[in-house]
């Protein structure tokens, strides 16, 4: 499944953060070689400590993580601003309650080939950002903001996503580092499922049966 961990949730899903983590570490310091903080065997640096929204795939019972990335607002801080502002112009203002950053997307290949031989990385990449769309629409997002390097956009491509590349800045590593508009619609989310063959939603957003009001008055009356 595909759902979305606020602050509140984290000691509910403990086990797949702590699995994310881990991944990151592999992932993005061990695998990519990035200058990024590690702490024993995870890669988490300050923006985690601000209470960000995490999108993962994990299984029903929570205990086993396949993917997941982290979402920020724009209206705080952000690596966009902090770090990559020499990625897009000064005339670009991507603040906005509807403007959302998304960082550290990444998967665990042998976790998806033991459990789903028949998704290949690149397919997997793609749910991954299916189910963003499907996300980020369901709660008012309409833009996604992202820092990536250009061999991505064929990722992006195969999975029916409209990016704008803003700008693009060296001396970040080996490779330009690109920032990109991703737009969130229903046009593009009927674009993306085609893309893949698919027709149901990967990401369905949790609604609790009864809410804390509701519970409240059923016991006052």
């Amino acid at each position: 499944m595909f759902v979305i961990i606020q602050a509140h949730e984290y000691q509910k899903y403990a086990a797949v953060l702590d699995q994310m983590f881990r991944l990151r570490k592999k992932v993005f310091a061990d695998t990519l070689g990035w200058d990024v903080p590690v702490i024993g065997p995870y890669e988490r640096d300050s923006y985690d400590s601000l209470a960000p929204a995490y999108l993962v795939w994990c299984n029903d019972s929570r205990t086993r993580l396949y993917g997941g990335m982290r979402l920020m607002p724009t209206t705080g801080p952000t690596l966009l601003y902090d770090v990559f502002r020499e990625t897009f112009p000064d005339a670009a203002n991507l603040i906005a309650p509807g403007i959302w950053e998304g960082t550290r997307m990444c998967i665990d290949e042998e976790a998806i080939a033991k459990d789903f031989p028949h998704v290949d990385a690149g397919r997997a990449f793609s749910m991954m950002l299916l189910a963003l769309c499907e996300c980020a629409l369901d709660h008012g997002i309409h833009t996604m903001i992202s820092n990536y390097e250009p061999y991505l956009k064929r990722v992006y491509k195969r999975a029916g996503a409209e990016v704008e590349e803003l700008g693009r800045a060296d001396g970040y590593g080996k490779y330009p580092v690109c920032c990109g508009a991703f737009e969130v619609s229903d046009r593009v989310l009927r674009k993306m499922r085609a893309a893949l063959g698919l027709t149901l939603p990967l990401y369905v957003r949790h609604v609790p049966a009864r809410s804390v009001v509701t519970q409240f008055l059923e016991m006052a009356a």
